[in-house]
């Protein structure tokens, strides 16, 4: 602050000065105490940003001070209001801002000669946003959690921009950058979890003057709670038909889907030739395959007695264990547990398609009637009778 001073009294009527003295000391006085001297210096402040948010940095230059001839600037005096001051000899300076809202800062240049003068300018400090975030404090797995960001404001009464990552452990948009996963951009979001233990993401506000804030969040996951029972099923499936010499039938299917295989029996009947012209019996042959598991068999009619039908069979038993029944557990969903059930090592036996054939093997030479075999072909059935085992998952309290 310049001083400014007065002398009151200098002339008095009782005296009798010179004119020019007099004048002449009025005026060495008054530019004394207001650094108007011939030497006083000028100061002159510029900054390169005059907003800046918290942390951010600002140059200031008061280069373009002068002090006339034959004085020099000997000192920068900088105060940035915020309770750092600085001496530099130089003209410039730079200076992170700490603390939020108007900081009017000044440069004081002395001269040489002690005198001074200063310089000021406002630099706006921008307040980051304020997170405020409501979520859950744990969710089942399988469960929505809704994460409330609303409450969230800036200090200044700018508008907020919301950038959500789900999961800071993963790298949703595949770019290689775990940092910029931006998943949901709204206040308020939800997200389902499948997975029991702690998630953890985080939120990131903006605000209207690049102003930015983040926070972790976290979410207990808690698992589900199952008690499992094994169903012991029986299935039959028939299939019959009529077959001439060197044709055959195949069809498929899928018997262990949902289910752990135990069991198998097939038999193939064939119809019988009661008659003796139409003797020897035929001869068919049932296939299977079992391409998943790698199992493939084969087997033929016989007929052992002419008072029954020629038959053959396929047959095998344990197939898998029968596993324990009766039971709880903890999984993450129904679905992962009965898919555990059924895939446990060393109990996938019989999964997949299986591919049964019928094939008429021979079915002449029979008695021949005018030189015509009666009988080309047979009339055929398939029974196939499973033993399967499947898991009952059903949910029970926490």
């Amino acid at each position: 602050m310049r001083a400014t001073s007065r002398r009151t009294g200098l002339m008095d009527t009782s005296r009798t000065m010179t004119l020019g003295i007099g004048a002449m000391l009025i005026l060495v006085s008054v530019a004394g105490c207001t650094g108007l001297s011939a030497t006083t210096p000028r100061a002159d402040i510029s900054a390169d940003l005059n907003e800046v948010n918290v942390g951010g940095t600002v140059n200031f230059d008061a280069r373009d001070s002068s002090s006339p001839d034959p004085t020099i600037i000997k000192d920068f005096i900088w105060d940035f209001d915020d309770g750092d001051t600085r001496t530099t000899k130089t003209g410039i300076v730079s200076h992170i801002f700490l603390t939020a809202g108007n900081h009017y800062v000044e440069v004081v240049v002395v001269n040489n000669k002690g005198e001074q003068d200063h310089a000021t300018i406002t630099i706006f400090v921008n307040s980051p946003p304020t997170i405020l975030i409501e979520s859950p404090s744990y969710v089942r797995t399988g469960e929505s959690a809704t994460l409330d960001a609303t409450d969230s404001f800036d200090p200044e009464g700018g508008p907020l921009e919301f950038i959500w990552d789900f999961n800071i452990g993963a790298d949703s948009n595949g770019d290689g950058d775990f940092q910029n996963d931006a998943d949901a951009t709204t206040s308020i979001t939800s997200l389902d979890i499948f997975e029991s233990g702690n998630r953890t993401g985080k939120l990131t506000v903006v605000d209207d003057k690049g102003g930015v804030s983040t926070e972790i969040w976290t979410v207990m996951v808690i698992t589900r709670n199952f008690h499992i029972v094994w169903e012991e099923q029986h299935v039959t499936i028939e299939r019959s038909g009529y077959l001439n010499q060197g044709d055959s039938i195949q069809f498929e299917h899928e018997p262990g889907a949902g289910a752990r295989m135990i069991q198998v029996n097939a038999t193939l009947t064939l119809a019988r030739d009661i008659l003796p012209i139409m003797w020897p019996e035929d001869n068919f042959t049932l296939s299977l395959s079992v391409p998943m598991t790698g199992w493939n068999t084969f087997s033929s009619t016989t007929h052992d007695n002419i008072t029954e039908n020629a038959t053959s069979s396929i047959e095998r038993s344990e197939m898998n264990d029968r596993p324990e029944s009766g039971y709880s557990t903890q999984a993450d969903s129904d679905e992962w547990l009965t898919y555990d059930l059924l895939n446990q090592a060393g109990q996938r036996f019989g999964q997949g398609t299986w591919i049964w054939t019928v094939t008429a093997d021979q079915c002449d030479p029979d008695f021949p009637v005018d030189g015509v075999d009666p009988d080309g072909g047979n009339d055929w059935k398939l029974v196939i009778e499973y033993i399967i085992l499947v898991p009952r998952v059903s949910e029970i309290g926490i």
